[in-house]
């Protein structure tokens, strides 16, 4: 489907693997990444150089490589991740790859295209917004002691790793200039695609940036949810698939979908997911995407055929 003008809209390894499935797909993908990380490495060279973090937007770019020795040995370049105890270690090459050629171009985005010049990668990776971000969240129970206070909270790292339940999530600044290019990108796509990944870190965040929300709210193309695969641990512990949706509601009442995409595995509850979707203008499709074994995994084949399917219904 060479045609298909396509964006996801994600980070970290849920939409790495979105866009390794897509690639298969369509040269014509267009990945728009989350700026919030503060953890790690992307932390650690945000607070240094103050510069957008770069460990999303480096997977990214790593997994729309070109299929080539080419391709994949730079990939594999830009993920190494350095060992030892000196001042390089756990720093990945792309990370610090990416952020000496920010140093040397105009552009952030001008920065990122060349990375993917390097990769001759099948696609172009976008950052959300033009400037780094801190997410910002409502927990139950954050404190184990007081698991009936809400806290709040802010940055990925401690919303990621909470204990607690996650009610509500802003961000910091309230807000923040979406980046130009991305927006351009969604209202000329036939697709856009949010998820699969870390809800409240990676996938909620882009429609709390207002111009990106009001073009995801406009855009011509159709717009489809693929829920995660573990819906009740991690960030979203304790919640069904219909939180999910009942949740990207509450954050994005005016926001409508087309197709809400689902594992069989993920779903406890088939009938109230199908009429939440129904709620937000979508259609539940159930197909199998995980890895057969592999509990929690996506399978690049198996979401390809998925989104063949879909996109060609």
């Amino acid at each position: 489907m060479p045609g298909q003008r396509v964006v996801a809209l994600g980070g970290g390894h849920g939409l790495a693997t979105s866009l390794s499935a897509l690639k298969i797909l369509t040269d014509q993908v267009t990945a728009v990444v989350t700026v919030a990380d503060d953890g790690g490495s992307s932390g650690r060279l945000r607070a240094e150089f103050d510069v957008l973090p770069p460990g999303d937007l480096r997977m990214a770019l790593a997994a729309l490589c070109e299929d080539s020795s080419w391709g994949r040995t730079w990939r594999d370049v830009l993920q190494h991740r350095f060992g030892g105890e000196g001042p390089l270690a756990g720093h990945a090459m792309g990370n610090l790859l990416i952020v000496a050629i920010w140093e040397q171009l105009a552009t952030t985005v001008d920065g990122l295209d060349l990375v993917g010049r390097l990769l001759n990668a099948r696609g172009r990776v976008l950052p959300m917004a033009s400037q780094p971000l801190q997410i910002e969240a409502d927990i139950l129970g954050h404190d184990p002691a007081y698991p009936d206070v809400t806290f709040t909270v802010r940055g990925q790292h401690v919303v990621a790793s909470s204990p607690g339940r996650v009610e509500e999530i802003r961000l910091r600044p309230a807000q923040p200039r979406a980046c130009p290019e991305s927006i351009e990108a969604v209202l000329a796509a036939d697709w856009v695609i949010l998820g699969p990944g870390s809800w409240f870190t990676s996938v909620l965040p882009h429609v709390l940036v207002p111009d990106l929300c009001r073009a995801l709210e406009s855009t011509p193309g159709r717009r489809l949810l693929n829920l995660n695969l573990d819906i009740r641990t991690g960030e979203t512990k304790g919640f069904r698939a219909v939180d999910h949706l009942e949740s990207l509601a509450r954050h994005a009442p005016d926001l409508r979908l087309d197709v809400v995409l689902a594992d069989p595995g993920s779903l406890d509850d088939p009938t109230s997911v199908r009429a939440a979707a129904r709620d937000l203008g979508a259609e539940l499709v159930i197909t199998p995407v995980s890895v057969m074994g592999a509990r929690g995994q996506h399978d690049a084949l198996r979401l390809a055929a998925a989104y063949r399917d879909v996109f060609g219904a």
